[in-house]
């Protein structure tokens, strides 16, 4: 199998191996009597991560370290300026209560601890990668705690009424499956990223931060369009924020406890997480200084051109 087809089919993989572990672990949840509020607000999310979770650990346990890093940064940009951007040219995106008082100032203080954390041990060890995991189920309360008293439906009611219907078997099938489907998808992509760097002589972190991310962030970019189309705004601003404090939080928290991650490629922390901290920072103009309350069109095309920009410099 040649590189190319080892990525194309990895992406593959993981899409629909994402997809099904999304609607099995829903059901099972929903089975064992939990809300449907706590399951849209952390299993769906957390599930909706798991590509990049599966991608990260299967690189990290190959010793491919910059793949992780720059997956997750390169995901965390392509949600903000890619996918957000492709959402808010289609609609005005409105920014929920919740998103000002919450979502966003724990993505920031969570990027700016990540920032420190890799500067300062050249990596993450793996004592914060128990910390990241303790922020993050305390991060779920404070969703979960904030949802209830504010009285909101789950934006994945459609989902959720989907996947009640399922039997308990079914429920385990999909989450089985999708658990294998996701680790030879997560295989086939990481081995097909390490043979195209050699062969081209690119670099595994470019190849992560451009080809890997956009794939592992394909659920996000779809959900999204589908949301845009149905003018279902409410999901884009507060979900991608959600997924950026998951890839953060959980995906680089979990496979820091599984192994240490060290930082192999310095140009991650003085290139790629610049850019991430910067377009975190025009995230936060755009939601508290310039915008009423929504991402405005003009605005989407002004974070689509940043995405093109950090593309062509990352690249060339």
């Amino acid at each position: 199998m040649t590189p190319t087809i080892a990525l194309l089919l990895g992406l593959v993989l993981l899409f629909f191996g994402g997809e099904l572990l999304v609607r099995g672990s829903v059901a099972l949840a929903l089975k064992m009597r939990i809300s449907t509020l706590v399951v849209g607000m952390t299993v769906v999310s957390f599930a909706t991560s798991a590509p990049e979770l599966f991608v990260s650990l299967q690189a990290v346990l190959g010793g491919s370290n910059d793949i992780a890093f720059g997956n997750v940064i390169g995901s965390n940009i392509a949600n903000i300026t890619l996918v957000l951007g492709v959402t808010a040219f289609i609609f005005r995106v409105q920014i929920s209560e919740q998103t000002i008082i919450l979502n966003y100032p724990i993505l920031l203080l969570s990027t700016l601890v990540f920032g420190g954390v890799m500067y300062y041990f050249n990596g993450i060890p793996q004592e914060v990668g128990f910390l990241f995991i303790f922020l993050l189920l305390i991060f779920a309360w404070l969703l979960i705690r904030k949802s209830r008293r504010d009285n909101l439906k789950s934006d994945e009611d459609e989902l959720l009424e989907e996947a009640s219907n399922d039997s308990l078997l079914k429920s385990i099938s999909y989450l089985v499956l999708g658990i294998f489907v996701l680790k030879f998808g997560a295989d086939y992509l990481v081995e097909g990223t390490i043979e195209i760097a050699k062969k081209f002589e690119i670099s595994e972190r470019v190849i992560a931060v451009t080809v890997v991310a956009i794939g592992t962030s394909i659920p996000e970019l779809a959900t999204s369009i589908v949301a845009a189309l149905k003018k279902e705004d409410n999901l884009a601003v507060g979900n991608l924020i959600g997924s950026n404090i998951f890839n953060i939080l959980a995906v680089l928290g979990v496979v820091a406890s599984v192994q240490e991650i060290k930082l192999s490629d310095f140009a991650i922390l003085s290139f790629d997480y610049i850019w991430m901290i910067i377009i975190t920072f025009i995230l936060g103009l755009f939601i508290y200084a310039f915008s009423k309350r929504e991402i405005s069109r003009t605005e989407g095309v002004f974070l689509l051109l940043i995405y093109i920009s950090y593309m062509y410099f990352s690249i060339y």
